[in-house]
């Protein structure tokens, strides 16, 4: 850890800065690098200013020369490592991570180096939920920024429909707060359009009563089955309650221990529902979807929220290698599915890595209770959001999966609607940039915001929207 001098573009931080300066020369330097995808580590950034509070991060941006953009670190979970970006200088919110609540007006406030597992815990304690994602080291921000999905979107909304305010340090370093009365464009913009407007430093929360176990848990089903209950699961979560969420994950099955020892290696459907509703009616919720096949294995059970929105993290721990891409789909077509069938059984074949297409079930609050021009992120017409996802160790293997990711891209694009949710993708380009947000009128939207908070680019490590 070093004591701040001016480095390539910065000027000296004023005296009463409270947090801390790595250098790639100071010891504590790697481990302030890492990130969710572990290939960051192969290009870090030339500086990491790690804050402590909002005032920190006025005092960088505005000790930063104005011609040097900036990147911004909140849980480092951004598939594309620009929390970390190569040679940047990094506004890191890390530690900024303490959480609030007001358990009479349903509020909670939450700083943006915050994981979902802090939210859940604080709102936990008061019987409260934010809808957020499926991973509990995932950070607030870049989830909340990119639009935020997960179990609780089809009765709640996703996370950007629940969220109240922001504040907001801007690119000339003022601090504003941005809501739908104060600075509505902005709050427009913010919620989906990632962290191309500004560092929020703060988020705002509706919070929701959750004042009793979930039922959740995974149902394996064997290869033969799979294509089966993927043609029949899209009818099946048209009719059922809000309350239920669904992930169906179709992959080569790694060697997990849930999993039986005969199925590694083989193509199998890991089915993971949530139901947070009336207990009393969990059992046969969950007895129907179990009907939709022979399950080689099922561990849905009671559980507390807490571990329910940690059950995922053990498939997709930070650290290692990823290559991810994603959209939207109307519906599983018999196409998509023999599609998705096909990719999965032609993966790379090395010890140790896991190739998975996620199929996240929309419909209930999330498709139905918000308009598509309430907020940046874009759900017109998605019925399902696909995901895939290869995660290996050895750099020398970057080459083939990134392959992999590429021919599913290319295999499923003519399937799937031009929007999509940014955050479940790595960035696909100045076009698709153009489609992902929905039609021409919003992504003008979006730019003239740019033009209006960040004329110059100064926050460019993101799906970058340039100024209009």
């Amino acid at each position: 850890m070093s004591v701040f001098h001016q480095v390539d573009g910065l000027s000296d931080l004023p005296a009463n800065f409270g947090g801390t300066v790595f250098r790639p020369q100071d010891s504590g330097f790697a481990e302030a690098a890492k990130l969710y995808n572990g290939r960051a580590a192969d290009q870090p950034p030339a500086v990491i200013v790690r804050c402590l509070d909002p005032d920190d991060v006025v005092a960088v941006v505005r000790s930063v020369d104005h011609a040097i953009p900036l990147a911004v670190r909140g849980g480092g979970h951004s598939i594309d490592g620009s929390a970390g970006a190569a040679g940047s200088i990094v506004v890191d919110l890390s530690q900024m991570r303490a959480v609030t609540v007001d358990p009479v007006a349903r509020v909670i406030r939450a700083q943006a180096g915050a994981l979902l597992g802090d939210l859940d815990t604080a709102a936990q304690r008061h019987g409260l939920v934010v809808p957020s994602g499926t991973n509990s080291v995932t950070g607030i921000a870049g989830l909340t920024l990119g639009g935020g999905i997960g179990h609780l979107m089809r009765r709640f909304g996703a996370t950007v429909d629940n969220l109240l305010a922001c504040e907001v340090v801007t690119a000339d370093g003022r601090v504003v707060r941005a809501d739908e009365q104060t600075n509505p464009d902005l709050f427009w913009a913010l919620r989906g359009g990632s962290g191309n407007f500004g560092i929020v430093t703060h988020f705002e929360y509706r919070a929701h009563p959750l004042e009793s176990d979930v039922v959740s848990g995974h149902i394996v089903f064997d290869g033969e089955q799979v294509s089966g209950i993927l043609e029949g699961l899209h009818d099946y979560m048209r009719s059922a309650p809000r309350e239920l969420s669904l992930l169906a994950t179709v992959v080569a099955a790694p060697p997990l221990p849930f999993l039986p020892a005969e199925v590694h290696g083989t193509t199998v459907l890991i089915m993971t529902p949530v139901y947070s509703g009336d207990l009393e009616n969990a059992d046969e919720i969950i007895d129907s979807l179990l009907a939709l096949g022979r399950p080689l294995v099922n561990l849905v059970t009671r559980r507390s929220w807490i571990e329910t929105n940690s059950l995922l993290d053990a498939m997709a721990p930070p650290g290692r290698r990823v290559s991810q891409r994603g959209g939207y789909l109307a519906a599983p077509t018999k196409d998509t599915i023999a599609t998705v069938m096909s990719d999965v059984a032609d993966t790379p074949r090395h010890a140790g890595t896991m190739h998975a297409l996620n199929l996240y079930a929309m419909g209930g609050a999330i498709s139905e209770d918000f308009a598509e021009d309430s907020a940046a992120f874009s759900r017109q017409g998605a019925g399902w959001i696909w995901e895939s996802l290869a995660l290996w160790d050895a750099r020398e293997e970057d080459d083939g999966h990134d392959a992999w990711s590429n021919r599913v891209y290319d295999h499923l694009k003519p399937l799937s609607l031009s929007n999509g949710y940014i955050n479940l993708t790595q960035d696909l380009g100045p076009s698709w940039r153009g489609r992902v947000y929905g039609d021409v009128a919003k992504y003008q939207r979006l730019a003239e915001a740019k033009r209006t908070w960040d004329p110059t680019n100064r926050f460019a490590y993101n799906k970058n929207i340039e100024p209009a």
